[in-house]
């Protein structure tokens, strides 16, 4: 038996054989009947700047793709562009943080999560320093494929003592966090959702606001609770109005703070009874908002009819945006169809 004779035969990857524009693998978040706002983190960092000398940006020359170059252009003095480095440029974030500014580190999800998690846990997280990370790309918001999905980096940070952690829905909630994560006093990783950025939560709820640390109910419903965070507050908002057609009745509640968790109203909700509670995230099923309320409304001795709607345990395909949101349950027609059958 020779060695090549005994070798494993190992299958290529299966990837998606219809080829795409490059502007439908990076399409637009937003859904029909909603407006946009352009770069909500860029504008609201200036804003917040202005006022606040200790604010710093810095980037892994990837400002234009995370709107840091809204402030690289209004604050240059105060703009440091570290190069293709990401564990230097924590490292840099670190070391500024100890020296009294507040620095603000942004890259792609996956560039913090899996190749600077060691600087971050070191660096930052140990030493309770304020550096706030705020990165775009998060979970399936590209389809460039596994390189650019960040699928896990929630999962990777909730095991991080004192990281907190945001996934916002849409432009009110982007800049809300911004003076949010100023005002805590230790490090913060925030998903970020860039470019023309929908208007949602407001358009349900007009005098919504974010608050760190705060689950809030957009919309009310005797059948379903859906439990959701990011952009899935969004798919589950418009998912509630179509089933509403079938008189299936959805409350929403959104969950933008994934660390420190809102237990409290998480548990209140959930447990009135009659209502199937469905956990919805753009992020792997494991580690994420479906494995933390699991365990919250558990220790409480809560246990209703309980799912949950996330990404699956493997990686993902390179493809068109959309297509790939149909494929993993992400869509609007997929998380009603879903809900519907579950009920």
């Amino acid at each position: 038996m020779t060695l090549a004779s005994m070798a494993r035969k190992y299958e290529p990857r299966r990837v998606a054989q219809t080829k795409v524009a490059t502007s439908a693998m990076i399409a637009s978040l937003a859904a029909e009947g909603y407006e946009t706002v352009n770069a909500p983190f860029g504008h609201a960092l200036v804003e917040l700047a202005q006022k606040d000398k200790r604010i710093v940006g810095l980037s892994a020359d990837l400002s234009k793709y995370t709107d840091l170059h809204i402030f690289a252009k209004e604050m240059p003095e105060r703009f440091y562009q570290m190069g293709m480095a990401e564990q230097l440029l924590f490292s840099a974030a670190s070391g500024l943080a100890r020296e009294g500014f507040i620095p603000f580190a942004t890259t792609y999800a996956v560039f913090a999560s899996r190749r600077a998690y060691d600087f971050i846990a070191m660096a930052i997280a140990e030493e309770n320093l304020p550096v706030k990370i705020a990165c775009a790309l998060p979970g399936l918001t590209t389809g460039y494929g596994p390189s650019h999905q960040a699928t896990e980096d929630l999962a990777i940070f909730r095991g991080l003592p004192n990281m907190v952690l945001i996934d916002p829905c849409d432009a009110a909630d982007v800049a809300g966090m911004v003076p949010a994560m100023v005002a805590h006093d230790g490090p913060v990783y925030a998903r970020l959702l860039r470019g023309k950025v929908p208007s949602v939560l407001r358009k349900h709820k007009p005098d919504y606001k974010f608050e760190l640390g705060k689950a809030q109910m957009i919309r009310e419903g005797r059948d379903v609770l859906v439990i959701s965070t990011g952009i899935m507050t969004m798919r589950a908002l418009d998912a509630a109005v179509k089933l509403a057609d079938d008189n299936v009745d959805v409350g929403v509640l959104h969950v933008p703070t994934i660390k420190p968790l809102d237990i409290e109203t998480i548990r209140a909700e959930a447990a009135k009874q009659g209502r199937l509670v469905v956990t919805a995230e753009n992020h792997t099923v494991n580690g994420g908002l479906g494995e933390a309320v699991a365990t919250t409304l558990m220790t409480a001795g809560i246990a209703p009819q309980f799912r949950m709607i996330g990404l699956p345990d493997e990686f993902l395909e390179a493809g068109a945006l959309p297509t790939l949101h149909d494929m993993y349950g992400l869509s609007v027609d997929k998380v009603a169809e879903r809900i519907k059958s579950w009920l």
